[in-house]
């Protein structure tokens, strides 16, 4: 299976990279199965990077993945979630009766999903929440905003900013795409010393090496 992981930034690609077997990464050479590339915070900046490299080569799976913010109590700092859908959370218009889904306002779409056996296959070897994984242009830091979200998503498992776009371009393609996160964050209230970064980048290294045994199978 050929894979393309795109991730926001170099320590998230370093990480995934890390947790991958020499066999099965190169970021530089496109004959080996998996390829890794940081493309940038965001949803436009994923998609673009995204769209740029499924352009330069053929893949069977896409996976965004990286750290993120988990939904409590849900999913708790050090925990692993992927997702069975990747929804746009923020993609609409405020109105005065609430926010809107770009859907309801009759164009585009919100929400993508993986290959629903796959996914789950995936979850079950990582140990991990299997559940929506919202994607954000700006990262919540209100009670209230957390709340607002988990209202209009009853039973998301994280927050993050690139898979919405990674999905997107890889639907035009027409692969398949997965997103997995590492949490190192409750969402809500920013308490940025609360933080646990480094843990989760070491949480998404171990979720790629559990994850190697799936990607090395034929597409």
């Amino acid at each position: 299976m050929r894979v393309l992981v795109m991730t926001a930034v170099a320590a998230e690609a370093d990480s995934v990279a890390a947790g991958l077997s020499a066999a099965l990464v190169d970021s530089v050479d496109p004959a080996h199965r998996v390829v890794v590339l940081a493309g940038g915070v965001g949803p436009a900046a994923a998609a673009a990077s995204t769209a740029t490299a499924l352009a330069a080569s053929p893949y069977d799976l896409v996976i965004s993945a990286g750290i993120g913010g988990g939904f409590q109590p849900q999913a708790p700092v050090g925990s692993l979630v992927v997702a069975d859908a990747l929804v746009a959370a923020d993609l609409g218009a405020e109105t005065a009766d609430g926010f809107l889904p770009v859907v309801e306002l009759g164009f585009g779409r919100t929400t993508h999903r993986p290959p629903a056996a796959f996914a789950a296959r995936a979850a079950e070897a990582l140990g991990a929440l299997h559940a929506p994984v919202l994607t954000v242009s700006t990262v919540t830091g209100t009670a209230a905003r957390a709340a607002e979200l988990s209202s209009r998503h009853p039973g998301a498992g994280a927050e993050a900013m690139e898979g919405f776009g990674v999905a997107e371009a890889a639907a035009l393609q027409g692969v398949p795409v997965l997103e997995i996160r590492a949490i190192s964050n409750a969402v809500g209230p920013r308490d940025r010393p609360a933080w646990r970064v480094g843990e989760a980048l070491t949480s998404l290294k171990g979720a790629f090496r559990a994850l190697g045994p799936l990607l090395e199978e034929s597409p």
